[in-house]
């Protein structure tokens, strides 16, 4: 039996996936909590919450993160040529909830700069990503953005934001 008709037995055994409860299996994995930004063509920020952040390679510096096709700030990444990432510290919750939200200016009234990379970058994350975009590729019923790292600043003594089981958490040392 080859990989193909291997693959073709599991599928046929497994029959389809229940997507709420794949959803809940997904939320197994903690991961922590970004806010994606990047410039529209009118030089206006753009950001949403994202946890399908990763990165990819040291060599070169490689990260991404995926987007979901029905998400009203799509076309806006695709034609941008930059992108940050903002990793969350565990006291921007508030944060992470705003840019869910859509039809309001997600970043009135927050601490921002626009850096010389063209990138809105949130002050207080607990690491910050400037990137150019590599590659975009399919993810199914989302799209992936992989971005080269051109500038990063990181805080060691923030805690990242936490998400786990539909709650968001915060990290705890495990003392044995």
């Amino acid at each position: 039996m080859n990989a193909a008709e291997t693959i073709e037995t599991i599928e046929k055994d497994m029959g389809e996936v229940d997507p709420m409860l794949l959803r809940r299996a997904f939320g197994s994995f903690a991961t922590g909590i970004t806010i994606v930004t990047t410039t529209d063509a009118d030089g206006q920020p753009v950001g949403l919450t994202a946890n399908s952040f990763t990165s990819v390679s040291l060599d070169p510096p490689l990260v991404l993160f995926c987007l979901d096709r029905n998400s009203s700030n799509l076309e806006r990444f695709q034609r941008s040529s930059a992108f940050g990432i903002n990793v969350l510290s565990s006291d921007q919750q508030e944060l992470s909830s705003r840019f869910v939200k859509r039809g309001e200016d997600r970043f009135h009234g927050i601490s921002w700069e626009l850096r010389a990379t063209g990138v809105p970058v949130i002050e207080g994350a607990a690491a910050t990503f400037e990137c150019v975009t590599h590659t975009t590729f399919d993810g199914g019923d989302h799209l992936v953005f992989v971005g080269r790292v051109r500038r990063f600043d990181f805080d060691a003594e923030r805690n990242p934001l936490l998400y786990f089981q539909g709650r968001y958490r915060q990290i705890a040392d495990l003392h044995a």
